[in-house]
């Protein structure tokens, strides 16, 4: 458990100052009066979670291949993965930056925006789109120090970038008068410097990156592409059922929309600890699978469940005190504070279920059943959480979005939980299969890689 909590903080501390930033953002926006600049970033954050998610389903995939040759004790290979990771994800992130650009105004339209939300929307795509291949190597270098149990110093990483956006976001935003091409700005900032951190953390100072080279890459494709493409397609349901749950809000106006948004950059603020947890876990799965310590992943996934009963209880109970502070912060009524009131009465209560969803995300990811995380995750997303929250809206408004959610969250949350849990418990065996069957094909000599 001691192990679990310290990279789970480490990685919280960051994550959840970055997304704290990222809502006082929303905060200096909302400082200017017109809720459609509230609304734009609510729509364009739908579509951009897309792209964003995906990074992070590279970023899973590094960390779980680097794990597991740390844990086997292959310094080299993991040195020479890691490189190669790198690679491969600023391709795949300048392929998918390159396609949200081109088809912004569909996706927006498709979304519910219009008029000048829309155009603000789509200019803010157009300028932060491209970030998306500094933001990738990034996070895969940050992937790497976490496999390696840097937990702290991925941290920094986060943590000083997120500074140097909470100091500059309010000058580019108010002081210059910027507005939404303000927040552009800053972001690209942002991941600049989480790029720069990263790569200084992790190749700088401890070496865990060896310079790429096309043979390298060629050799970790198929192993990489095996564990990242379920992966990414388990990031994928999140962003799909988020970009639903706002088509279904759309009709309500832009007042609900706004309230949406506020609700996104909530989630992520309150619950950072959660998000943290499963990639901190994914590296304590992958090395002690590596190793074939089963007693160990037992222990490490009964502790995270404790863990999260403990932090999103916790987190209930602030998040429904702070309520009327929120609404005033970001200046929401009527309709768009009716939908704050159901998040923080029902809809934080979902994530008591979702934390075991996280959980076991990280295990069959790590533990070479990623496909399980995509049938979950696409469950909770959009076989249940879609239909459900089109049905409660009906009934219930706007406010049915949230319940809807929350609906799902419980059902597949205590599903994933269960199966998670019986199939870490029964791992026995699989490690000599798994490893012989991702041999795809011979590495080359990890010595040409000690010096690069």
């Amino acid at each position: 458990m001691g192990h679990v909590v310290r990279m789970t903080a480490t990685g919280a501390f960051g994550i959840t100052f970055v997304f704290l930033v990222d809502a006082a953002n929303l905060v200096w926006i909302a400082q200017l009066g017109d809720p459609r600049l509230v609304a734009a970033i609510g729509f364009a954050f739908a579509i951009q979670f897309f792209s964003v998610s995906s990074g992070v389903g590279l970023m899973i995939a590094s960390t779980a291949m680097v794990s597991r040759s740390i844990g086997e004790g292959n310094r080299e290979k993991a040195r020479m993965q890691a490189g190669a990771a790198i690679v491969t994800a600023a391709l795949i992130q300048a392929v998918v930056a390159t396609l949200v650009i081109l088809l912004r105004h569909d996706l927006l339209a498709l979304a519910g925006a219009t008029g000048e939300t829309a155009a603000m929307a789509a200019r803010y795509l157009l300028i932060t789109m491209p970030s998306l291949v500094v933001m990738a190597i990034g996070l895969i270098a940050s992937g790497v120090l976490r496999a390696d149990g840097f937990g702290a110093k991925a941290m920094y990483t986060t943590l000083l970038s997120g500074t140097l956006l909470m100091v500059i976001d309010p000058v580019l935003i108010l002081g210059f008068g910027w507005g939404l091409d303000g927040t552009a700005i800053g972001l690209w900032l942002f991941r600049a410097a989480l790029m720069g951190l990263g790569l200084y953390f992790a190749v700088w100072q401890n070496k865990l990156i060896a310079r790429p080279d096309l043979a390298a890459v060629r050799c970790v494709l198929p192993l990489y592409l095996a564990i990242a493409v379920p992966a990414i397609a388990t990031q994928m349901a999140t962003p799909v059922g988020n970009y639903l749950l706002t088509m279904v809000m759309a009709p309500f106006g832009d007042d609900a929309v706004a309230a949406w948004a506020v609700v996104g950059r909530l989630t992520v603020v309150v619950f950072g600890g959660i998000f943290a947890l499963s990639g901190a876990i994914g590296g304590i799965f992958g090395q002690n699978f590596g190793a074939g310590n089963y007693a160990r992943l037992r222990s490490t996934y009964r502790d995270a469940l404790v863990f999260c009963l403990i932090y999103t209880l916790t987190m209930w109970c602030a998040l429904f005190w702070a309520t009327p502070y929120v609404s005033a912060v970001f200046g929401l009524t009527g309709q768009g504070a009716e939908v704050l009131h159901a998040f923080t009465l029902i809809g934080v209560g979902g994530f008591v279920f979702a934390g075991p969803l996280f959980v076991a995300n990280a295990a069959f990811n790590s533990l070479g059943r990623p496909s399980r995380s995509t049938l979950l995750n696409w469950s909770k997303e959009a076989v249940l959480g879609w239909p459900a929250a089109a049905a409660l809206a009906l009934s219930f408004g706007a406010s049915g979005v949230i319940y809807g959610q929350a609906f799902a969250s419980m059902l597949v949350g205590t599903l994933a939980g269960v199966w998670g849990w019986r199939f870490v418990g029964g791992l026995h065996g699989a490690r000599k299969r798994m490893l012989d069957g991702a041999a795809l094909r011979p590495y080359p000599n990890p010595d040409r890689y000690r010096r690069r």
